[in-house]
């Protein structure tokens, strides 16, 4: 499907990814419109950091996923929907399940009951390599069994089983895209890399993390968004679930390194005890097969393999070093 002329809706447009793929898409020449959370700050999030030359260029649509009639609102005059809008982090969702219950389930449902009312032409929706747990074979294709091991991605399972539930019961023209671990500018420090590099620019030496054995196949934000983009494009994408991944599995003490050895600081890693999943939540391993990915969209990383990743890791640190940048980070606590 070609996505020009089409009117583009991006749900969590305000959030890492989300800013990043509505920013690629206006550079594209896309309409779009971004739905982002309403507060009293009239903040848009990460889209407040973005030129004007590309803000002025959206469509903005302040509301919540939760509320059904908001989201048909947003939705009205749309052919295609990227739904990332989603309670993500997975510290917080051993805190407050329910909001994620009443996010990502209930807000996916939202999305695909007034996509199906209003006739839309595609509907991606963000899935996690989360829901796949310690892997049990790897790479991992998108074969392998789901297990929530935390409430985070029993949530994730949820919503994509139901977005999979409307393609096969009403033939809604639904994909799932499953990135795995992306980073980038704009992540929130929850993430174990900016984790790691707000640390060292604020000029630490004892660097706290939580477990390093974990594996992580590590994608550029700019891959991923290039993902999205290519499922929407692909009509052979409806009615799939793809990875999105690197095909690179990396420790997080390894990544630590490579981190350090980047940015040229000598850091001491301390592993905190607060930082540390329950031991049976903790995925222990995460290695995709991008092989899907490849066949049906003609899509591959550009920041592949351990040269890739240390590519994408200097842009990041180098983005982090900006005082405009780090200045919204608090690198004195640890942010759940």
């Amino acid at each position: 499907m070609n996505l020009s002329g089409k009117r583009i809706l991006v749900t969590g447009a305000d959030g890492f990814i989300g800013s990043h793929l509505t920013e690629e898409l206006v550079k594209r020449g896309h309409a779009v419109r971004a739905f982002v959370y309403y507060n009293s700050f009239n903040s848009r999030g990460w889209l407040d950091e973005v030129s004007p030359e590309i803000t002025k260029n959206i469509d903005f649509f302040a509301g919540d996923i939760r509320d059904p009639n908001g989201v048909k609102t947003a939705m009205k005059g749309c052919d295609v929907v990227f739904h990332l809008a989603a309670l993500i982090a997975i510290p917080f969702s051993y805190h407050s399940p329910d909001s994620y219950i009443d996010t990502n389930i209930k807000g996916t449902l939202n999305v695909l009951q007034a996509a199906r009312d209003l006739n839309l032409t595609k509907i991606v929706q963000t899935s996690t390599s989360e829901v796949y747990g310690t892997a049990r074979f790897v790479p991992i294709t998108e074969s392998h069994p789901l297990q929530g091991q935390s409430p985070y991605s029993a949530s994730k399972i949820g919503a994509d089983t139901l977005a999979l539930s409307f393609f096969y019961s009403f033939d809604t023209p639904v994909s799932i895209i499953r990135p795995f671990n992306t980073y980038g500018p704009r992540q929130s420090a929850r993430a174990i890399i900016p984790t790691v590099i707000t640390q060292i620019v604020a000029g630490k030496k004892k660097i706290s993390v939580g477990a390093l054995s974990p594996t992580r196949d590590l994608n550029y934000v700019s891959d991923t968004v290039n993902g999205f983009i290519k499922v929407a494009e692909s009509d052979r994408s409806i009615g799939e679930v793809i990875n999105i991944g690197s095909n690179f599995e990396v420790s997080i003490e390894e990544l630590i390194h490579l981190i350090s050895e980047t940015m040229e600081e000598n850091i001491e890693i301390i592993s905190s005890k607060e930082r540390l999943r329950p031991q049976k939540s903790e995925v222990e391993r995460l290695w995709a097969d991008n092989s899907k990915a490849k066949e049906l969209l003609n899509w591959q990383p550009q920041f592949a393999g351990k040269e890739g990743l240390k590519r994408g890791l200097k842009i990041t640190a180098n983005w982090f070093r900006k005082p405009e940048n780090l200045k919204k980070y608090k690198t004195d606590i640890y942010n759940i």
